[in-house]
């Protein structure tokens, strides 16, 4: 599926809709399972300060707004080298959603 059809699809939901569908879609992943999607440079991580589901929901409907305040404020972020060598030293859990072409990740909480 391509981002317009995607994006088509969700946009079709309202927002209860989609949050629902988003949260559904989740799922927890290890960084051996991310590794291929940071190497594609597509994950985005989202701060454990922020809902993910609530993040994933502004970038379906293009909320460029709400999106580059975030990112200006670095709550939201490509993923870095960085982040990957950090990821392979602690091994984390992620919670994560496909928004494409992204791949949406939080860090589990402890």
């Amino acid at each position: 599926m391509n981002f317009e059809d995607f994006q088509d699809e969700k946009l079709q939901l309202n927002a209860e809709e989609l949050r629902q569908t988003l949260n559904i879609e989740s799922g927890k992943l290890e960084w051996h399972e991310l590794q291929v999607h940071f190497a594609r440079g597509i994950v985005i991580v989202i701060d454990t300060s922020l809902d993910l589901i609530d993040i994933s929901s502004k970038l379906v409907n293009d909320d460029k707004q709400a999106v580059e305040k975030l990112m200006s404020e670095n709550k939201i972020w490509r993923a870095t080298d960085d982040d990957a060598k950090r990821w392979v030293k602690n091994t984390p859990v992620f919670w994560a959603v496909v928004v494409p072409p992204w791949v949406l990740v939080q860090e589990v909480k402890d």
